[in-house]
């Protein structure tokens, strides 16, 4: 028994008994407990996860096994579980115990999961590299040199976890990239859902018409099943859609043929990485040779994508983030005497939030505020209609799948984007915040290494509730570029 097993194979030794539960979750937190270096597992919940372990094995010897029954899983930080710290990774929720799960773990537990632990990210999910995180950032188990390297944001934590085996999957959110973009930097496959698809019930909210839960795994068929679990319409959530869920690992046929792959034509833009941009070609072949047609498109609104997501997605958590006060739950200022309510909010908000979350809200207020709505924030959101109808007239064109880059170049080290000018750490997003705005599902899958040892990954985009033939083009993917390769241990 391993902690380097996949789902889908865990999954089958358990079935069969060849395992238990509970010792595939001691392997885990053995593994994890040696990991500290990466600073990945930031709330280590080992008795509750040896309950739900020895329960999941209770379920097994009665013949009830659903998909996850006895899967160990990390959980990232910004999932409420009832009775575990749940911070966000931002000082101003220390203490912070929530009194219910959210949907999405309670679905997870459902399916006989087993909650290892919470998973460092981005404080309230705001950033590309794990940096701006309470806990100090998670650390990327892949490594070429003395340089740490990031493991990419927000859900560090979760990508870092899987890729150095501490557990068979996690959960990941992405509001602009923030499943896909990790996937990619420590060569592991992530996707993100269509909007609607997974319940944001109980997820700390940073943009709520962006934000989207997933699951981020060693394999497209483990994404599929964890997918499976996670998905489906939740009343509690008044965005998520009541639409049938497919079978997504049914769907795993391996045959695209006759299918329309689309290589947007605006995505080869400056400071694309010349190895990324050689993978992106060997990718369209892979496809082509797998049977589908491989054309050229256009999303010309591209260009525009960053300076509209970095208007709205900060006007949403503007607003979302104005309920941390310091009144109900979380931190709390110290006060001077004579200070009132006023000294309390402005006193305990700039201790509680971070230089990052602090920009973001500032720039939100701004564009929100009165003069400046119609120019900034409306204007983005028309914008933002451009750039979804690009999308659709791609796919009404006849195009089932559109290939395209995960991120514009391989991990950085720590500290070496972003110090001086924020927009610098911004633009790893080029790629991905386009389906963020658009509503669309995509996946991040490794492709191999590049020239110095680190993962690459492309991205598949697919229509909207299209997760299914998305995951099946993934998998194709996949076993073409076979990429296989594991971080050798050092931490």
């Amino acid at each position: 028994m391993s902690a380097t097993w996949t789902i889908s194979a865990a999954r089958d030794a358990l079935r069969k008994g060849e395992v238990s539960a509970t010792d595939l979750t001691m392997s885990c937190l053995t593994a994890i407990d040696a990991a500290d270096g990466l600073n990945a597992f930031v709330h280590k919940t080992p008795e509750l996860a040896l309950a739900q372990a020895r329960a999941a094995d209770a379920r097994l010897k009665g013949g009830d096994s659903p998909s996850l029954c006895g899967i160990p899983l990390g959980i990232k930080d910004l999932f409420c579980i009832k009775d575990v710290p749940t911070q966000a990774a931002s000082n101003i929720l220390r203490g912070f115990l929530p009194q219910y799960d959210s949907t999405v773990t309670t679905k997870l537990f459902d399916a006989g999961a087993v909650c290892l632990g919470k998973l460092n990210m981005d404080e309230f999910a705001m950033g590309s590299s794990n940096e701006s995180s309470c806990y100090g950032p998670a650390v990327n188990p892949w490594k070429i040199d003395v340089r740490k390297l990031t493991p990419g944001g927000s859900s560090g934590g979760s990508a870092a976890a899987v890729a150095a085996d501490l557990c068979l999957g996690a959960t990941g959110t992405d509001t602009g990239g923030s499943i896909r973009q990790p996937a990619a930097f420590t060569g592991i496959t992530g996707i993100k859902p269509t909007y609607g698809r997974v319940s944001r019930y109980g997820i700390i909210a940073y943009a709520s018409s962006l934000d989207q839960a997933g699951p981020m795994t060693k394999s497209v068929r483990d994404a599929a099943i964890m997918l499976q679990a996670m998905a489906g319409h939740d009343p509690k959530d008044s965005t998520s859609a009541d639409i049938p869920l497919p079978d997504f690992e049914a769907a795993l046929t391996g045959d695209i043929r006759g299918k329309k792959i689309g290589i947007p034509r605006e995505y080869r833009m400056d400071g694309l990485s010349a190895e990324i941009a050689a993978m992106w070609d060997n990718g369209a072949d892979m496809l082509r040779a797998a049977g589908a047609e491989v054309v050229d498109i256009s999303l010309p609104h591209t260009k525009y994508a960053l300076p509209t997501y970095y208007i709205i997605a900060p006007a949403e958590a503007s607003s979302n983030l104005a309920r941390y006060d310091g009144v109900r739950y979380g931190h709390r200022a110290a006060l001077a005497a004579g200070d009132g309510i006023t000294e309390m909010y402005e006193k305990t908000r700039a201790e509680g939030f971070g230089p990052e979350v602090q920009r973001r809200i500032m720039v939100g207020t701004f564009v929100l505020s009165a003069g400046f709505y119609d120019a900034y924030y409306n204007r983005a959101r028309r914008v933002r209609a451009l750039i979804k109808r690009d999308f659709e007239l791609a796919f009404a064109a006849g195009v089932d799948c559109i290939l395209a880059p995960a991120t514009p170049t391989a991990a950085f080290g720590l500290g070496e984007q972003g110090t001086s000018d924020p927009v610098e750490m911004y633009l790893n997003d080029v790629f991905t915040i386009t389906l963020n705005l658009a509503g669309l599902p995509g996946i991040s899958v490794p492709m191999g290494l590049d020239s110095k040892g680190l993962p690459l990954g492309l991205q598949l985009i697919g229509r909207a509730w299209g997760e299914a033939d998305l995951l099946n083009h993934a998998y194709v993917l996949e076993k073409s570029a076979g990429f296989v390769a594991k971080a050798e241990k050092w931490w």
